[in-house]
């Protein structure tokens, strides 16, 4: 596969020649014609959206009940490599990067807006009660809870298992390996990468794009700098100069690095806003909410709104679904790249359970606060009105932060710090955001690159230098050109058109990938003899070629 000479040596010449093309080509398209593809991507994903999300609702629940069963059964205990192999990283960084390569940009992003977005109109309750305040959390914790993790996991931990138990390379192609054998060299398994890259580049350089317009934002609420595309493509390519020095450090270091600063500055920012905000809201919003999304986890995962079929969930839970399945290969990979050694009862466990947990404690320090002040609005209006009825006659259509929200997204979290500034210390909470929102960047955009060397050197964890600085010169030339072109939007709508293949895709490696644990002799043996699979003595690729 990898090329031995030559500009393309240590690389698979096919994937990363035809790669380039496909992404430099749609950019280009995207940029040129980005009102008419719009449309026209506008168009088929609301199709897609209409006639398929059912299967999405199922498939991503399906998903999530595979993974939790896996983790208690028999097979929790298979190491992710050689049965005495240890883990590369210790608990510490590796929850740490988990975070900082899957979706610490859009924790920052979201964590005040969706609340906010919910408050003001959500089909469960009346608009801006507090009821709609309680179902804002219920609904945000479900969006960024469970259900995306568990799409990153299956991909990580079938990408994991296939890589480092049974010697395939680290590459979306392997998991069709059950199926069609060695055929994965060939034009099947260069069609899977070439798409995943695709994919991969298009995510990175769009959340590049959007989250450089949020720090401009930032920026602007703070020191009032302007907000300008010579200032947002000022920042890319200072991002990406970084991110490309971070992946020629190595996993090891940059990213690692990267991502625990990552980790004790969101620390900082959290116990800060407890001390200064409305503690005791707070925590009674992470207790109530915490439980209320449990106890509702299964109804909310299945519900399609049938009957009244408002439109409503396919701008969120149905949009949600398809758009973590886009980021599914880039940051399943990442997450096996990072998981070698551990058991497949550690990765579900760890990479599942635990950043929901923390997922919880952020957007209740966030949207519990955010939406404090918006219930202080509300008091104050209703107030007013009983001791004036004639105020009645303007309604209540939100607070300073839900009307910042829907003016501007990417200034709902400044405007809640601006809420709370006691003595100037919401400018200082302004700051901090920004300097985590840029290092979130630096670390997606670090691992995004090292993703997609990895699929252009074959599977490669430590693929070379060039190609390193190659992709992310490309990344950031991508995300400039989308910005300046006003292109972003159209790769959005095009990512959700994508997310119907990748869904089928995830179904069939999870079959893929509980046909071949079946085999495991390890899990097999702790089954009664009767019960065992006729073939678990049988090596790989025998059982391999038996079942295709």
């Amino acid at each position: 596969m990898r090329s031995d000479n030559g500009l393309l040596k240590g690389l698979d010449p096919t994937v990363t020649i035809a790669s380039k093309i496909l992404v430099i080509g749609f950019v280009i398209f995207c940029a040129v014609m980005a009102e008419q593809a719009g449309v026209v991507f506008q168009e088929i994903s609301t199709s897609v959206l209409n006639n398929f999300k059912w299967f999405y609702l199922a498939l991503v629940t399906g998903v999530l009940g595979f993974l939790l069963y896996l983790m208690v059964s028999r097979f929790g205990h298979i190491r992710l490599g050689k049965d005495d192999e240890k883990p590369e990283f210790s608990y510490i960084a590796w929850v740490s990067m988990l975070f900082s390569g899957g979706m610490g940009i859009g924790l920052i992003f979201w964590s005040v807006a969706e609340p906010m977005y919910h408050y003001a109109a959500n089909p469960f309750s009346a608009d801006l009660t507090a009821e709609s305040a309680t179902t804002a959390m219920r609904l945000t914790f479900f969006h960024w809870g469970l259900h995306p993790w568990a799409t990153f996991i299956i991909v990580a931990l079938s990408l994991a298992y296939f890589a480092y138990r049974k010697g395939l390379p680290l590459t979306l192609r392997s998991i069709l390996y059950p199926f069609i054998g060695n055929r994965i060299y060939g034009p099947i398994g260069h069609t899977v990468d070439i798409l995943t890259v695709g994919i991969t580049a298009f995510g990175v350089s769009q959340s590049l794009g959007l989250g450089v317009i949020q720090m401009n934002s930032g920026l602007n609420h703070v020191f009032g700098l302007p907000i300008d595309i010579t200032i947002q493509l000022g920042m890319i390519a200072l991002i990406m100069l970084l991110a490309v020095a971070s992946a020629l450090s190595g996993v090891g270091r940059g990213i690692r690095l990267l991502s625990e600063w990552n980790m004790v500055l969101s620390v900082v920012i959290v116990v800060v806003i407890l001390a200064i905000g409305p503690t005791r809201y707070i925590l009674n919003t992470l207790l109530q909410s915490t439980g209320d999304y449990a106890n509702n986890l299964i109804s909310m995962s299945l519900w399609s709104d049938t009957t009244a079929d408002s439109g409503w969930q396919n701008y969120w839970t149905a949009f949600y679904w398809p758009w973590w399945m886009t980021w599914a290969p880039f940051v399943g990979m990442f997450i096996a790249r990072i998981s070698r050694g551990r058991t497949i009862r550690e990765m579900i466990g760890g990479a599942l359970i635990v950043p929901t947990l923390v997922t919880c404690v952020w957007m209740s320090v966030f949207g519990g606060s955010a939406l404090y002040q918006e219930m202080q609005a509300r008091t104050a209006y209703d107030n007013a009105v009983a001791a004036d009825t004639s105020v009645a006659d303007t309604p209540f259509t939100g607070g300073p932060i839900l009307q910042a929200t829907q003016a501007d997204t990417t200034s709902a979290l400044f405007a809640m710090f601006e809420g709370m500034d006691p003595g100037g210390l919401g400018s200082v909470l302004s700051i901090l955001a920004i300097l985590l929102l840029a290092t979130y960047f630096i670390t997606s955009a670090d691992s995004g690159t090292l993703v997609l060397c990895i699929l252009d050197s074959g599977g490669n964890t430590e693929p070379p230098q060039g190609i390193r600085v190659l992709w992310g010169v490309v990344i950031a030339c991508i995300a400039g050109a989308l910005l300046y072109a006003g292109g972003l939007k159209t790769i959005q709508t095009a990512s959700i058109i994508a997310g119907l293949p990748i869904a089928f895709f995830i179904l069939l490696m999870t079959i893929s990938l509980y046909r071949t644990l079946r085999r495991e002799p390890i899990a097999a043996a702790m089954l009664p003899v009767h019960a065992r699979p006729s073939d678990v003595h049988l090596d790989f690729d025998s059982a391999v070629s038996e079942s295709a």
